[in-house]
This record gives C-alpha cells, structure tokens and sequence, in this order.
C-alpha cells in the first residue's frame, strides 16, 4: 500500500458507453450498489444529467459528490484529463473509474485519450445495446453509423432489454457480424455480475478458491486458478483473449520463467500484461458464460504458456 492509503500502480477505467435508452444509468447504480467495498469513482458528462440514485448520494458540491460505500461521482464536462488527475489525487484514491460515454460519443476516442496518461490504464469498453430497438436504430439513416460505430468499438456488448425483444437470439447473431471482436452478454435490467464489467482482482492479494469453474450468479461461472510458476503472461493472455477459450474476463497475476510477477488482463478479445504491483501473489480469475465457458480450455491455454516458456535445447 502507498503512502496515504493509496493503491500502487495505474487506476482502471471502464469506459460504459452505448446509444441513448440502452440502460448505462441502470448499470452504472447497479455497479454501486454492488461494490462489495470497492471505492468506485463514476465519472457523467455534466451534472445535469446526474445518472446516479438519490439514495445513493451523502454530499455534493460544486465538481464532486460523496456516494455510499466511499465512491464518487464527478462531472468532466469538456475537460476529461484535468478530471480524470482530480480522482487519481483523492485520498483514499478510488480503486475503479466507471467513464460513463454520453449517447452519441464514441468509446474508442475515450479510450484514446485514457490511453495517454500515465496513471490511468484502460480496463475496458462496454457498450450497451437495447434489444428491441438497436437494429431499427443501425439502420436508421441518420443514427445509423453512430450506432454502429459504438458497437464495434466495445470489448463486451451487453445486450439490454432482452425481455422486451422478439428474437434476441437473432439480435445476438446480427450483433456478431456488426462487432465480431467483441463478447456479448445478453441481460434483463442490466444484471450483470460486477466482475464481468470491472474485471477482478484490482489488488494484489492471493486467490482462495478452488481450482474449478463454478456458479458465479445466474448465467455465469468463475474460474479461480493457480497458474504454475514459469508461465509466459503474453503467450497465456493471447490464448485466454481467443474466442475459442468463450470468456468474457480474466485478470490475475503470474509468475514469470525469471521469477518476475506479472499482471494479466483480458476482456473480450482485448488484453494487456504489465508488471504487477509490490507484493501481489500468483493467482488468476476467469468469467464467462455459463453455458459456453470451457474449464478444460483455460487449463490447456495455462499448460501451452508454460510451455511455451521453457528454453529449448
């Protein structure tokens, strides 16, 4: 831990971006209510369009505003970096920024910007989609491209409102031509486990669970794993981040052929490894579907980066 009570390293943002009406408020409360003690920060595009629960607030003043649980919320406005420095120097600092995207913004050019500071690092897009209206709205000649646009900029689609759409199966399938790279999750109200959104393991204490998949909440399964020591973190984020392996997360830390700790990320097709912060212990986190993860994958995608790692000769 740093001086101050400040976590080491840089602060994860999750951008939750998505056309007007797709359910980023609903998300974005739900996220809070279910922060099981992370200090999440939410960052809006103006207070004006505050999309956070009454009952959430304690305090508020001009840029900030206290939420339950030690989390914030901020407006950026037009200024995103000077915003963004704002969070990072609170004390206690949060450990999750949630950048809610305006409805007609595009993700990609935020995570751009998030991208060129040193002290933050990009966690993931989540676009959300409304079901029963996002392909009228894709075909539409004015929102068309925007929405579009949207959806091929994100990690992981979350697919709303499925409840309300006729075919959301056949959604789901149009959704995999518009944005092929991407993971998609369908949901009602915008239930998701807050691991499938934040990713997991923001810290660098040890994994306790077993060695097997098992039932996170309803639709979903958690892998908690102890790779071997030796593994090659590049070569087993590349394998995990493959659509074969079907997940939607993975985040851990692992120890690399010179002893070295890494920090290992994945969420959609995207993935990043890093050096880990002081003091984190070997241990990753998988999430995925419950009816498409495949425990047996993950584990062939740990034994060929150990592999992989092995000099030859």
């Amino acid at each position: 831990m740093a001086p101050g009570g400040r976590q080491p390293g840089p602060l994860p943002v999750t951008i939750v971006g998505g056309y007007l009406g797709a359910g980023k408020t609903t998300l974005i409360n739900a996220m809070l209510r279910r922060a099981g003690g992370r200090r999440l920060a939410v960052m809006v595009n103006e207070f004006g369009a505050l999309p956070i629960d009454s009952s959430l607030i304690e305090a508020a003043d001009d840029r900030i505003v206290s939420l339950t649980g030690g989390c914030v919320c901020c407006s950026y406005g037009e200024d995103l970096v000077s915003s963004l420095a704002m969070l990072a120097a609170l004390d206690p600092r949060p450990d999750h920024v949630l950048l809610e995207a305006s409805g007609v913004a595009f993700p990609g050019a935020i995570s751009g910007t998030v991208g060129l500071l040193q002290d933050f690092v990009l966690d993931g897009i989540i676009v959300l989609a409304d079901a029963e209206t996002v392909q009228r709205r894709a075909a539409d000649r004015y929102l068309g491209s925007t929405v579009r646009q949207q959806l091929a900029q994100a990690d992981l689609i979350l697919l709303n409102k499925c409840d309300l759409a006729a075919d959301p199966e056949a959604v789901e399938a149009w959704l995999g031509d518009v944005a092929p790279s991407a993971r998609i999750v369908r949901a009602k109200q915008a239930d998701v486990p807050i691991e499938a959104v934040l990713g997991t393991r923001t810290d660098g204490s040890a994994v306790t669970a077993g060695r097997r998949f098992r039932d996170h909440t309803a639709g979903y399964v958690a892998a908690e794993l102890d790779p071997p020591a030796g593994v090659d973190p590049e070569a087993l984020a590349r394998l995990l981040a493959d659509p074969a392996r079907r997940l939607l997360r993975a985040k851990g830390f692992v120890r690399r052929p010179d002893g070295a700790m890494a920090a290992l990320q994945v969420v959609g097709s995207r993935w990043t490894v890093s050096d880990a912060p002081a003091g984190a212990l070997p241990g990753l986190v998988c999430i995925g579907l419950k009816d498409q993860a495949d425990p047996a994958a993950v584990r062939r995608a740990i034994r060929e980066a150990e592999t992989g790692a092995r000099p030859t000769g």
